[in-house]
């Protein structure tokens, strides 16, 4: 089992943080785009090179967001229509999540059987997850579906917050 903080930087305008492991070692580099269009949030290992990408789609009627691991799209998270409370559905070949993902505390199971957990680490300075992978195959798709979720939480508040 491999163990990772995820925490970013309240108030950073280009959506820059690292990705930990348990015994606070980078591991990971994310990168947000900054007034681009399309949005997009880049996961880089130590070496610089790319290993995920989180694209959101532009000029759709209904939020998308694309995740690419290893330069192929894995996982879709679109929102559905619904009038009083957000609804998201996460499409992925043979990738389920279970639990409440809105707050941030979930599995992530491949095939019927559990990759990895999420936990949000509460009265944290700014977002901050705990992420156990137990499928190392699947480190990296968990590391950018956690950032992607994040994202969709963001950008549901921003929209909130700008229809008032």
């Amino acid at each position: 089992m491999k163990e990772f903080i995820i925490k970013q930087k309240m108030l950073s305008m280009s959506g820059q943080f690292k990705v930990k492991d348990a015994e606070g070692n980078d591991v990971y580099e994310v990168e947000g785009s900054f007034l681009k269009i399309p949005k997009t949030y880049t996961i880089q290992d130590l070496e610089a090179n790319e290993v995920a990408q989180i694209i959101k789609k532009s000029f759709s009627f209904l939020p998308t967001f694309y995740v690419e691991v290893q330069g192929q799209e894995t996982v879709t998270i679109q929102k559905e229509f619904s009038f009083l409370k957000p609804k998201y559905t996460i499409d992925a070949a043979g990738i389920e999540v279970l639990g409440t993902w809105w707050e941030m505390s979930f599995d992530v199971l491949k095939n019927g059987e559990v990759a990895g957990t999420v936990d949000k680490k509460w009265f944290q300075w700014g977002d901050s997850y705990q992420v156990q992978i137990y499928n190392e195959e699947m480190e990296t798709l968990i590391i950018a579906l956690v950032i992607a979720i994040d994202c969709v939480k963001a950008d549901q508040a921003a929209s909130s917050s700008a229809a008032f």
